[in-house]
């Protein structure tokens, strides 16, 4: 511990501080009790209105447990409205990708249709440069000269007619495939239109069934009074009528 002065406190002028801070208290008090608030007197007088104080009270907690069951019913109607949009939004959602899956699955067949189609006209184009050989080495003639050459005039009839034969093959099955695929295409376009029909219903039910709610909550909410209870069944307009007397 360090060097210190000790210094005597002066009673003087602490005992006047004292003498004036309890001049100052006992002053306060006194003016305390000459403004205390004297006893209210009213006299009972009647306020109106046609009711007591317990048929008041009455429907006072009636109310009450009108709001808990309007609570209530805001809660389940909250519920419902979230759920029936997590479902349209699935719903959604699903449609979307069966959109997505039947375009990936119209351009498949388109393409394989196409690969068909350069297939058979390779094919054609090919077959078609075999026989123009053939009929380049056999050769060509008139009737006397196929008279004369009976062998070869043989020879180049037969390719000539297996030639005209392998092009009629290929121009039927060239029709064929034609008309497989618009037969196709015709389904096709049906499905999708059944598909359409049968999405603008479902689409027309929704909004139906969305609106008959939205119409079924409005009824309720322009009728605050009229509600059900287990065990009663009134009508509550009288709530809002009269007073309680006091």
């Amino acid at each position: 511990v360090g060097p210190y002065v000790l210094v005597t406190p002066n009673k003087t002028r602490r005992n006047q501080l004292q003498q004036i801070a309890k001049k100052e208290l006992d002053d306060r008090e006194q003016w305390k009790k000459q403004h205390r608030p004297g006893p209210i007197k009213l006299v009972p007088q009647r306020l109106g209105g046609k009711e007591s104080e317990y048929q008041a009270r009455q429907k006072q907690q009636m109310m009450l447990m009108q709001s808990k069951y309007q609570q209530k019913q805001k809660r389940e109607e909250y519920v419902k409205a979230k759920k029936a949009a997590e479902e349209a939004e699935i719903l959604k959602k699903k449609a979307i990708q069966r959109e997505k899956a039947e375009r990936l699955e119209k351009k498949k067949r388109q393409q394989e249709m196409e690969r068909r189609e350069m297939f058979f006209e390779d094919q054609y184009r090919k077959t078609n440069e075999l026989l123009n050989r053939l009929d380049f080495v056999l050769p060509k003639s008139d009737a006397c000269h196929i008279a004369d050459y009976g062998p070869e005039s043989t020879a180049w009839s037969r390719s000539h007619a297996y030639k005209q034969t392998l092009r009629e093959d290929e121009t039927r099955r060239l029709e064929e495939m034609k008309q497989e695929q618009r037969r196709k295409a015709e389904l096709m376009e049906l499905k999708q239109k059944q598909e359409e029909e049968a999405r603008t219903r479902a689409h027309q039910n929704e909004q139906r069934r969305v609106n008959n709610a939205f119409l079924d909550r409005l009824q309720n909410k322009t009728q605050p009074n009229s509600f059900y209870q287990p065990g009663y069944s009134a009508s509550l307009d009288y709530l809002s009528n009269g007073a309680w007397v006091s």
